[in-house]
């Protein structure tokens, strides 16, 4: 039961009339909330005593509250002029322009009326119902332990208090006050034990403010009372869901829809069904999910729960389109809809329309003012346009007596939406302790990245390379074009050109050689947990010598949080002449590995929380027509996020996997890796 529907029982009189008429079947209608015979009754009455008081107090409240607003604030302004002094006329016209959410006026009013007569229970009631309205609800609970003082223990008035607190609190939750909202809550539960309401609107407090813990509590206490278990379960799915637990959220919603029958409240069933297909889709059974969602389709057409649901669907299958055309179906049919707008919103990011992903969303704040999803995907827009530093400084040294230090500096600036400027700079200093050769590179590159549409994006650098070696100093020039393609379901394609210097050891830079890289890039992945990646890259290199690279990797998802994947990779390179007194330069070079990878993503990681990244493999590496040599991987990285604006990490790498540079030795770094936006806020205001 809502305020607004409370507002019109709180006030009803029965007059002892001795008149000739008897109106006790009318009184007996209005009691008993038949307002459509109230009215026919008491309009009868009217034809043949059309100035009776009670008759026409009767009529209307009958046509008030049988959807006649306007009509009946006009009667009893009628009624008001002609008995200007009649408290009974006067609470009778007060709520008339409750029931036409005329609130400012009614405030005024019934603060007249509570002045004239504090002991009015109805008019105490009234002025508290009417300041609840306009969410001032601090007075209003005084209000209305007023009206309790004058009428203790009446249930209207207990009513009234509790959804007053509900709304209270949902206020306070609005504004993420969320002791205070929960302090409230509480309140409520102690006058009334237990109350559905009190404990739906407890547990969303707690899911907003990912308590999950409390909320599993909370809807667990609302699972004892039986004729609310099943709301309970689509509550406690949710929540495991949350606690990325997929398997028992179907478990627990399966129960819930299975329990459902013919006596089930149909709301009931709605929200269940919508639950038990949201736990299909969470678990990847779209099979199931997809025959669900069909038949609501034809049972419910056009209904936006069903839409929603074959949205989120799409979402989940990546099939984004399909998924924008029920959203703005959606939309078509309720222009306010929560899951329409927002849902648009991250459908639109997922398709590279960053510009009408934020109009979609701030769209969803007009209706729905601070809510917290909308707030919180605005804010992570606004913060992947916020420039950002990357710094990682590592250490590297191998058992061919070989070690470096470098120091990488990236700076992303973007200047739009889909305009970027792009810097870095890179020092690495390198030596061989047994040769005692040294040499230092200093690398400066500017550049811009460019999205010309949603699906596919430009960047491009060009710089210097500054390097002092043994016998020579030089500087060559650096540049790395790239395009990034995103036009296919699930796939993603980045093709470019990369001018660099072969820095590896110092023997390296000493030769300046000139490496000039095209490549291509290949992503797939799928709906059934199976991806799979490949890059192709041929160099030429300015002592006439050139390479082809193949490298594929097939991998198979176990877990999606924390990810663990397994997988095989395949790596094959050849090279035209063979200089193996200078670099490794096989005819041929094949390796295969099998890789475990367990990732928790720092881009998933929240404020104060550690992320990690731990890859380990191991194989066989075939170089020229030799006997195989084992090779392993171990890599590892262990970071913490600071703030939305800031995280630092540790990252280890050891290896004998033969490179492009180097074969039969083990490899190691270890490094440190910042990133900072360090300004708080985009530099650019948007349209």
């Amino acid at each position: 039961m809502t305020l607004k529907s409370l507002i019109n029982i709180t006030i009803f009189f029965i007059v002892l009339s001795v008149t000739a008429q008897d109106m006790k079947e009318g009184f007996t209608y209005l009691e008993t909330g038949k307002y459509a015979q109230a009215e026919t009754f008491f309009e009868t009455i009217l034809q043949d005593h059309p100035e009776n008081k009670t008759a026409r107090l009767c009529y209307g409240r009958a046509i008030g509250l049988n959807g006649k607003a306007k009509e009946a604030n006009v009667l009893f302004t009628d009624l008001l002029a002609d008995y200007p002094n009649d408290f009974e006329v006067k609470l009778n016209y007060g709520e008339s322009l409750l029931w036409n959410s005329n609130f400012k006026d009614a405030e005024v009013y019934y603060q007249g009326l509570v002045k004239e007569d504090p002991n009015s229970f109805a008019a105490q009631l009234g002025y508290a119902n009417t300041l609840s309205n306009l969410k001032d609800y601090e007075n209003a609970l005084k209000v209305v332990n007023t009206a309790l003082d004058v009428s203790p223990g009446n249930p209207n008035a207990l009513t009234s208090k509790k959804y007053i607190y509900l709304g209270y609190a949902y206020q306070n939750q609005q504004a993420q006050n969320y002791e205070k909202a929960e302090e409230l809550l509480h309140k409520n539960l102690e006058l009334f034990n237990n109350d559905k309401d009190t404990l739906l609107n407890l547990a969303n407090l707690y899911l907003i403010s990912n308590q999950l813990d409390k909320a599993k509590t909370t809807y667990n206490t609302l699972a004892e009372q039986p004729k609310h278990k099943i709301i309970a379960q689509n509550g406690l799915a949710l929540v495991e869901h949350l606690n990325s637990k997929e398997k028992k959220a179907l478990s627990i919603s399966t129960e819930a829809y299975q329990s459902l029958n013919d006596d089930t409240d149909k709301t009931i069933v709605q929200q269940t069904t919508e639950r038990y297909a949201q736990a299909l889709i969470w678990n990847k059974k779209f099979t199931e999910a997809t025959s669900l969602i069909d038949d609501l389709i034809t049972t419910y057409p056009n209904e936006n729960w069903v839409l929603s649901l074959r949205a989120t669907l799409n979402i989940y299958k990546s099939n984004f389109k399909a998924s924008l055309k029920d959203y703005d179906q959606i939309l078509v049919n309720d222009s306010t809809s929560f899951d329409g707008n927002l849902g648009k919103a991250n459908v639109l990011k997922a398709l590279g329309y960053t510009d009408d992903a934020y109009n979609s969303a701030e769209n969803t704040l007009k209706f729905y003012d601070q809510q917290k999803d909308a707030t919180s995907f605005i804010n992570q827009l606004d913060n992947s346009f916020i420039p950002t530093i990357e710094t990682k400084a590592a250490y590297t040294f191998d058992n061919g007596d070989n070690n470096a230090f470098s120091l990488n500096n990236n700076v992303i600036f973007p200047l739009s939406t889909k305009f970027a400027v792009l810097g870095n700079y890179n020092y690495r200093t390198t030596n061989n302790t047994v040769t005692d050769n040294s040499a230092t590179s200093n690398n400066l590159s500017l550049g811009v990245s460019y999205k010309f549409i949603p699906s596919i994006t430009f960047k491009g650098t060009a710089g210097v390379s500054s390097s002092k070696a043994e016998s020579a100093d030089y500087t060559q020039l650096l540049t790395d074009l790239s395009f990034s393609i995103k036009s296919f379901k699930l796939q993603s394609l980045d093709v470019g050109y990369k001018r660099q210097i072969e820095s590896f050891n110092a023997d390296l830079l000493d030769r300046e050689i000139v490496q000039n890289n095209y490549y291509a890039n290949y992503n797939l992945g799928t709906n059934f947990k199976l991806g799979w990646f490949t890059q192709l890259m041929y160099t030429s290199q300015n002592d006439g010598n050139s390479r082809n690279l193949l490298f594929t990797s097939l991998y198979y998802n176990l877990l999606p949080k924390p990810s663990l994947k397994v997988g095989v990779n395949y790596q094959h390179i050849t090279f035209k002449d063979q200089l193996p007194t200078i670099y490794f330069s096989p005819e041929k070079f094949n390796a295969y590995e099998v890789f475990v990878n367990l990732i928790k993503d720092e881009a998933a990681a929240k404020p104060k929380e550690w992320f990690y990244n731990l890859t380990g493999a191991f194989g066989y590496q075939y170089i020229e027509d030799d006997a195989k040599i084992s090779a392993y991987r171990i890599q590892g990285a262990l970071g913490y996020r600071f703030s939305e604006r800031s995280l630092l990490n540790v990252y280890g790498t050891r290896s004998n996997i033969a490179s492009a540079t180097a074969a039969g030795f083990t490899f190691t770094e270890i490094g440190l890796r910042f990133k900072w936006q360090f300004l708080k806020k985009a530099v650019f205001e948007r349209d």
